[in-house]
């Protein structure tokens, strides 16, 4: 069974969307030699990379094992055809026949004969297309439902949203493959009680800096000795207020926005730190929460989405939108040597269950419903 991944969300900086498709893309090399997970029907598995971009180009380093095609077609052009004209079909921009397509986002691959399998992280973009923009504005609201619908399989990193896309959008739960995302392979760090609070994430609306900069400012009012607020992440077009806001007191001179961090310098990032801080309105699933639980790294967040699923009892949770109450828990976290070490150990524990191999498995298991439901429809 050859199995192709739209690998383009992680061409770049790659966001919670595009280290899912890499880190995928390197569990199912492994994986496809498990004889439990194969299709006696398609031996062997074969795993194929497809890319589409005018300026960024795939590297095949890294990737041995896998195959990989490369176009020099624009993303938003591609994307524009795909979603609204449900052309080309892939097999014609990678030459060869294929046996199963995952998209790494909610719509559609356009496919001559191959089971298609689609990517839900959430669904924030239904009850928020304000927080969106370009194509996800443009075309996620008035198509995953039918997309959703229409694919062969649905990979989902959370019961949280498997549950919403049964609910919403009506998708059978037999359907349904819940994929979740795995820990790095990072050893946890020794013991500080220095350090500063972290944010990461795309500077993008969802993801909620705005609320944490007021957390953050009643935390300075209320004692001028607060840890200093580190923010890292690629900055868009919505967050030119929040940057201009740290410029100026009295944030000035306590925050620092370090702009994107490439993944040699993600893990020091963290072991800096004296906790995460995750304050979004909606995660379908939240990769910082679990890195930082790896290297013991408390972590305080928000109670809405995923969140406090994948957390458990080894974080803090709060109010996105009760200021004064997030401040209250990242305050108890800074202060508390004793609370900071508890959430610490439990957020080691808890990240060890989490595996990309599980994930890599579940996804074959996926792939290979999928294509069976493609055959039984022809």
């Amino acid at each position: 069974m050859h199995i192709l991944l739209d690998y383009r969300p992680a061409l770049r900086q790659r966001s919670g969307a595009g280290e899912f498709i890499h880190q995928l893309a390197l569990a199912l090399v492994a994986a496809v030699t498990n004889t439990d997970v194969r299709d006696s029907s398609h031996p062997p598995h074969s795993i194929g990379l497809f890319s589409s971009s005018w300026k960024d180009r795939l590297d095949p380093r890294g990737f041995e094992g896998i195959h990989t095609r490369d176009r020099r077609i624009p993303v938003t052009l591609l994307n524009l055809a795909w979603h609204r004209l449900a052309w080309p079909p892939v097999e014609s921009l990678v030459g060869h026949p294929v046996d199963v397509v995952h998209s790494p986002h909610p719509l559609l691959t356009p496919a001559r004969g191959a089971a298609q399998v689609v990517t839900i992280h959430d669904l924030d973009f239904l009850d928020h297309p304000e927080r969106t923009r370009a194509e996800i504005r443009r075309d996620y609201p008035d198509l995953v439902a039918d997309h959703a619908r229409r694919a062969d399989r649905v990979v989902v990193p959370s019961r949280f949203t498997a549950d919403l896309v049964t609910s919403r959008l009506g998708v059978p739960a037999e359907r349904v493959a819940l994929c979740v995302p795995g820990a790095p392979a990072w050893s946890p760090r020794l013991h500080t009680s220095d350090g500063y609070v972290l944010f990461i994430g795309t500077l993008e609306p969802r993801k909620n800096l705005r609320g944490l900069l007021t957390a953050y400012e009643i935390l300075l009012r209320r004692n001028g000795a607060v840890p200093d607020l580190v923010v890292a992440g690629a900055a868009t077009a919505d967050s030119s207020a929040d940057l201009d806001r740290i410029r100026r007191p009295p944030l000035t001179g306590h925050v620092r926005y370090v702009g994107y961090v490439q993944d040699a310098g993600r893990r020091a990032l963290y072991e800096g730190a004296r906790v995460l801080v995750i304050p979004s309105f909606n995660e379908g699933f939240g990769l910082p929460a679990l890195e930082a639980m790896t290297l013991g790294v408390p972590v305080v967040a928000a109670d809405r989405g995923s969140l406090p699923e994948i957390l458990g009892e080894a974080g803090l949770t709060a109010d996105p939108d009760d200021h004064e109450g997030f401040a209250n828990a990242l305050d108890s976290v800074i202060r508390d040597d004793d609370l900071a070490d508890s959430l610490a150990s439990r957020g080691v524990a808890r990240a060890s269950g989490f595996t990309w191999h599980a994930c890599a498995r579940a996804a074959l298991a996926a792939y290979i419903g999928a294509r069976a439901r493609r055959q039984g429809s022809t």
